[in-house]
């Protein structure tokens, strides 16, 4: 089946009035159609922000070794789309260099001069990084590594994170898809009822609104506990399920679904 122009979802959709990627000719209405141009993230990590002359908080980040693919440059800064994530947005083109070539191993330390998932040339001796194809086992083992880790809003490494990034970044390291947004990882797994979740099992409480994130994402570590990033604590946490299910019912949060991976 066909996308339509409505169903797209303009956060993962590279495409605007006046410009959109060449695979969306057909599928979106623009003044003009444009093929990528492959760059690669050569930084720790690199903010993108929904608009180019903006200097509010970031609505995604790439890290060190992930694609971007560019469409447009303005000025100092460059507008693509994550190709790990596919979040679309505005970069600095200083983080950025030509090409994409494919990584042969990944960031494995959370203490590593490089975030946890980047992805690098080659493994090494020193336990940092592992060979594309190795991944960790449990995703909630690999966030309870990442317990105190600040939270940003908009973040999503092993330096710092919001919840819908620690999510992802430890479902990255066992080699699970893993979408950018609270509202996309609902839609993860299946369904189970609260009675029968379990450790592993994502808690969301979603939330209609226009910010990119529309909820917010935790780990099920038992029946009492969740672990996430939460600004309300500033950083990872694990926090007594019943107190942040309190908190976010009372800021307007549905009642919370779970998940099974």
């Amino acid at each position: 089946m066909t996308a339509t122009a409505t169903s797209l979802d303009p956060r993962t959709t590279l495409a605007r009035p006046d410009l959109a990627e060449q695979a969306l000719e057909g599928v979106v209405r623009a003044k003009a159609f444009r093929a990528v141009r492959a760059m690669r993230c050569v930084v720790p990590v690199a903010d993108i922000i929904a608009v180019a002359s903006s200097a509010e908080a970031p609505v995604d980040q790439i890290i060190f070794g992930e694609a971007f693919d560019v469409l447009d440059v303005q000025g100092d800064r460059m507008w693509g789309k994550a190709r790990r994530d596919g979040v679309v947005g505005w970069i600095d083109r200083s983080a950025l260099e030509e090409g994409a070539p494919l990584a042969q191993a990944i960031v494995t330390s959370v203490s590593a001069d490089l975030p946890l998932n980047s992805l690098v040339a080659e493994d090494d001796s020193t336990g940092t990084a592992a060979p594309i194809g190795v991944f960790a086992a449990d995703p909630v083992d690999v966030a309870e590594r990442l317990i105190g880790v600040p939270h940003l809003l908009g973040g999503r490494s092993s330096q710092a994170t919001d919840c819908c990034g620690l999510i992802q970044q430890a479902l990255y390291a066992c080699g699970l898809a893993a979408p950018r947004y609270a509202d996309q990882q609902a839609e993860l797994g299946r369904a189970v009822d609260a009675a029968s979740a379990r450790r592993g099992d994502l808690v969301l409480w979603l939330k209609s609104d226009e910010t990119p994130w529309r909820g917010h994402s935790a780990f099920l570590l038992d029946d009492e506990r969740v672990l996430h990033a939460t600004g309300h604590h500033g950083a990872v946490v694990v926090e007594v399920l019943a107190e942040a299910a309190a908190r976010y019912a009372a800021d307007g949060f549905a009642t919370p679904i779970y998940r099974r991976l």
